[in-house]
């Protein structure tokens, strides 16, 4: 393709808005466009990338024995109040009427509309099983959209569906996900992770996080340097920290600490550890009739030690908060400690609360928590003999660098990621809730056993220059950079030998297959050198009087520190050799 055939906007600056590298490069590269807040056109060049991301995909789903169709965007709100997510999907979840009055929703995922599809289709065991897959836009409401295409509210996804006669048979499916979505990032050239990760609102029993490693991103990757495993922060398992608890060895005390109420300032205080604190944090839950009225409150009180965190997607897995928690009100924290939060504790309460003690926790003795006095901590505190054993242990805290792996093979590390894939086997959660059945042998109807699979096209985009960039602009990877050559004569309006050579290396490049931009607009060599490496196309040749009269081109690949000169008869040889490395 030649350069005045094509459409080449590139910026001097990002705009004011662009927050992360990715965002400001694909503005100023011309990939995209605002339109409105998490809203984007993607311009010529930046769909030439999406087209080469799909292609991959495409390949490898059909390999994997995926079946294209295409679902619609806007889809009947019946099918979502049947499955029980039009409430419990929340804000992100854009809800629309039409003009008879009839809701519907803008689609962030499908699993409802391809659920009726297959109780509909796959009516016999002998139908079993299958695998539906389709690339179509998206959109969630997200509250605060930013880094660009990485959290906007349109966005390009693929999702996939498998329907199995059981679970056994819904895990060689999840497997068969898995491993094509580890071929697609690799051919893909990005670095990643696949983690084991919560299924959240989509529900299920087993998923996996693909998560391309960045600096930048927004999630937290918790992994063993020495071994495979790897988790996102809400599932990583945090072991207790000791083996066993120690006998008691220091008396309770009350101890004062004026106006200290972090576990921080306590333990400067009394010139301590802060792995000898507590720390408390009370939720509350409700029981509510069908009319939504609040029937009993439970209120409970959570315990980790002072230097770790809450982690609230697996104090959700506790028994007694699965069906929702949440933070209790100031007045529900008084009526059953009797004092404001940064002096609570487990011991001397006002009225009963569940207590629920981390692992590490549990096995800790002489350690300091509130004492539900303002002020004041007490210190000294053993479990059995100040205070009763917790009404249940778990893990409810977030990992840190340096504690055990769960596999025994080492120390935990974190890295940062951006999630572009997700996987989940789903079980039975929605073909029950919508009576997705088939007949089994003997003529039983049964539920069908469903998994989900999920790729953001377009968040592709930013998690790749994420990994991908420098000082002077994108580094695509060939795999996906919308062209693969660029040409850049110099004079190319003004020397006909230049033109000539120029034209030839285009139309030999086309001709073998190799996507090749050849920039005949007449550019300044600094400018026209400038766009190019911002676009971040993989590879270079320039042509000019000067080369061609020693027989030869300039080259440079876009991760190359300097350029190297080539003969012009061994040019189309080099770059076919380069890219099928």
């Amino acid at each position: 393709m030649k350069a005045t055939q094509f459409f080449i906007s590139t910026l001097k600056e990002a705009p004011a808005d662009a927050e992360v590298a990715s965002h400001k490069l694909m503005m100023r590269g011309g990939f995209i466009k605002r339109l409105g807040t998490g809203i984007y056109s993607y311009m010529p060049m930046g769909l030439r990338v999406i087209r080469r991301i799909e292609t991959i995909i495409r390949e490898e789903m059909n390999r994997a024995g995926g079946i294209e169709l295409l679902m619609p965007v806007v889809q009947p709100a019946e099918l979502w109040q049947e499955s029980g997510r039009f409430q419990k999907y929340g804000a992100e979840l854009l809800r629309i009427k039409d003009r008879h009055d009839r809701d519907f929703v803008l689609q962030p995922t499908s699993e409802e509309v391809i659920t009726d599809i297959a109780r509909q289709e796959l009516r016999s065991y002998r139908a079993l099983p299958k695998n539906f897959y389709h690339i179509q836009t998206k959109f969630r409401d997200e509250r605060r959209p930013r880094f660009g295409v990485m959290r906007g509210r349109e966005f390009t996804m693929k999702d996939a569906y498998s329907f199995d006669r059981d679970l056994d048979a819904a895990g060689v499916s999840y497997d068969q996900m898995f491993a094509a979505y580890t071929r697609i990032f690799e051919r893909m050239g990005l670095n990643f992770r696949a983690v084991a990760a919560d299924n959240g609102s989509i529900g299920g029993v087993r998923s996996h996080e693909f998560q391309v490693i960045a600096d930048t991103g927004e999630d937290a990757i918790i992994y063993c340097p020495t071994s495979d495993y790897a988790a996102n922060i809400e599932m990583a398992e945090a072991l207790p920290l000791l083996a066993s608890r120690a006998a008691p060895d220091a008396p309770l005390h009350k101890t004062a600490t004026p106006n200290k109420s972090t576990c921080e300032d306590v333990a400067a205080l009394l010139g301590v550890h802060l792995e000898s604190t507590v720390k408390s944090l009370v939720l509350a839950t409700d029981e509510t009739n069908d009319a939504g009225d609040v029937l009993k409150t439970t209120v409970w009180l959570l315990l980790v030690r002072g230097d770790h965190s809450l982690n609230e997607v697996k104090a959700g897995k506790v028994e007694g908060l699965k069906a929702g928690f949440r933070f209790a009100t100031g007045a529900e924290i008084d009526a059953h400690f009797g004092c404001k939060p940064g002096y609570l504790g487990p011991i001397g309460l006002k009225q009963p609360v569940k207590v629920v003690a981390d692992r590490t926790v549990a096995m800790m003795s002489d350690f300091i928590c509130g004492a539900n006095h303002a002020d004041f901590h007490y210190t000294g505190v053993n479990w059995g003999r100040d205070l009763p054993e917790p009404d249940l242990v778990a893990d409810i805290r977030n990992v840190v660098v340096g504690d055990p792996s769960p596999d025994g093979k080492g120390k935990l590390a974190v890295q940062r990621g951006i999630e572009v894939g997700h996987v989940f086997l789903l079980g039975s959660h929605y073909s029950r809730a919508m009576n997705a059945t088939f007949l089994d042998e003997n003529g039983k109807p049964q539920l069908m056993q469903m998994g989900c699979y999920g790729i953001g096209v377009t968040r592709l985009l930013g998690a790749a220059i994420e990994q991908n960039f420098d000082a002077r602009g994108i580094v695509w990877p060939v795999a996906i950079a919308p062209f693969a050559v660029v040409i850049c004569p110099i004079g190319y309006d003004r020397s006909a030998d230049v033109q000539a050579a120029a034209d030839r290396l285009h139309d030999d490049l086309i001709n073998a297959g190799v996507d090749v931009m050849l920039d005949n607009r007449g550019e300044r060599p600094g400018a026209m050198f400038a766009d190019w490496e911002l676009i971040g196309v993989p590879h270079r040749v320039v042509i000019s009087d000067r080369g061609l009269k020693q027989g030869q081109v300039e080259y440079q690949g876009r991760r190359d520190a300097e350029a190297s000169t080539l003969a012009l008869t061994d040019v189309l040889a080099t770059l076919k050799a380069k890219l099928a490395a």
